[in-house]
C-alpha cells in the first residue's frame, strides 16, 4: 500500500498541470497572436510540436501508418487541428481567451447535437437538462457582451470559436464511427505535423502571415510555452493520470479550464471579469457536466482531449 502512494501523489500532481496549463494556454493563445497572424502562429506550433512527437516516436521504433491508415490521421488532421485547433486560435484574435476557453468547452453540447441529427438518437433526460442549462450558462456569458456585438470582429471572433467547437464534436463523432487501428499518440504528432505545413502555407499564399524575423520574442515565448507545456508536458501528464486514476476523475479538467482561463485572463491580462462572465462560466460548465455525464452512460468517450494540445 505504501508504494502507490507516492503513485498516486504524482498523479494527482500530473492532474492539476493538465488543469492549470490547459487553462492557462487558451491566455497563451491569446497573447500569442496579439501581434502575428493566427493561423500563422497556430501553424509554427503545430509544426513545431508535431516534429518533436514524431522524432519520439521514431526513435522509439514505432512503426508509421500504412496504406488506408493514413485517411483517419488526414481527417482527424483536418477536424482537430487545421478547424478546430486553427479557428479557435484564429477566435481568440477577436474575442477574450476566457470567452474563447467557455465556447471550447461547450463541444459535447453540440456533440448530442450532432448525434441526434445523425443518429436520430433521442438525448436523455439527463442530457436534455445539461443542454439546457449549458446553452443557458453561454447566454449568461453573451448578456454581460451585448454591446460588442456591434462590433463586426467581435461577431468574427465567436463564429470561429464556435465552428472550432462543431468541428471538434464531428471530430469525436467521426473517430468512435473509424476506430484507429493505429497508434493513438502517435497518430496526434502526424496530425499535428500535417495540419502545421497547411495553415502555414495557407497563411503564406493568402498574405495572412509575416517575416519570420519580425515575429516579436513576446509571442515566441508564447508559443514556446504552448509546445513545450500545452502541447507536450501537460498531455503526457494527461496520459500518466489517466494511468494511475479513474477517467471519470481526471475528466475534471475539462470543468476546471475554462474557470481558469477567465480568471488568469481577468487578473493578469486585462480581459473582463465579472460577477456574471464567472455565473455564466459556472453554469455553462454543469452544464456541459451533465451532457458529459448522460454520454458516459452510452460509453461515449472523447479522444483526443479537449484541451490546447
Amino acid at each position: 500500500m505504501q508504494s502507490e502512494q507516492p503513485s498516486n501523489g504524482r498523479a494527482y500532481l500530473a492532474l492539476v498541470l493538465i488543469c492549470i496549463i490547459w487553462g492557462t494556454s487558451w491566455v497563451a493563445s491569446k497573447e500569442a497572436v496579439r501581434n502575428m497572424p493566427a493561423l500563422q502562429m497556430a501553424g509554427i506550433r503545430q509544426i513545431w510540436a508535431g516534429v518533436l512527437y514524431v522524432i519520439w516516436f521514431t526513435s522509439k521504433r514505432h512503426a508509421w501508418p500504412k496504406g488506408k491508415q493514413w485517411w483517419p490521421i488526414v481527417w482527424l488532421a483536418f477536424l482537430n487541428f487545421i478547424l478546430s485547433n486553427g479557428l479557435s486560435t484564429w477566435g481568440v484574435k477577436y474575442i477574450s481567451a476566457g470567452l474563447g476557453s467557455i465556447i471550447g468547452a461547450s463541444f459535447p453540447l453540440w456533440l448530442v447535437i450532432l448525434s441526434l441529427l445523425r443518429y436520430k438518437e433521442k438525448p436523455s433526460i439527463l442530457a436534455w437538462i445539461g443542454l439546457i442549462v449549458g446553452f443557458g450558462g453561454i447566454c449568461i456569458v453573451f448578456y454581460d457582451h451585448l454591446g460588442e456585438f456591434l462590433d463586426s470582429n467581435f461577431r468574427i471572433g465567436i463564429a470561429l470559436s464556435v465552428t472550432a467547437a462543431i468541428s471538434w464534436a464531428f471530430a469525436t463523432i467521426y473517430t468512435k464511427e473509424h476506430a484507429m487501428h493505429f497508434n493513438p499518440y502517435f497518430g496526434i504528432g502526424l496530425q499535428m505535423l500535417m495540419s502545421g505545413i497547411v495553415l502555414v502555407s495557407f497563411s503564406k499564399v493568402s498574405g495572412l502571415s509575416i517575416p519570420i524575423s519580425e515575429i516579436s520574442l513576446y509571442s515566441w515565448l508564447n508559443i514556446t510555452y504552448l509546445v513545450v507545456f500545452s502541447s507536450i508536458l501537460a498531455f503526457v501528464a494527461y496520459l500518466y493520470a489517466l494511468q494511475k486514476l479513474p477517467t471519470s476523475l481526471v475528466s475534471i479538467y475539462a470543468y476546471i479550464n475554462p474557470i481558469i482561463a477567465v480568471m488568469i485572463g481577468g487578473a493578469f491580462f486585462g480581459e473582463r471579469l465579472s460577477l456574471v462572465i464567472l455565473i455564466g462560466a459556472i453554469v455553462t460548465v454543469l452544464g456541459v457536466y451533465l451532457v458529459n455525464a448522460a454520454l458516459r452512460q452510452k460509453r461515449i468517450f472523447f479522444w483526443p482531449p479537449r484541451g490546447r494540445i
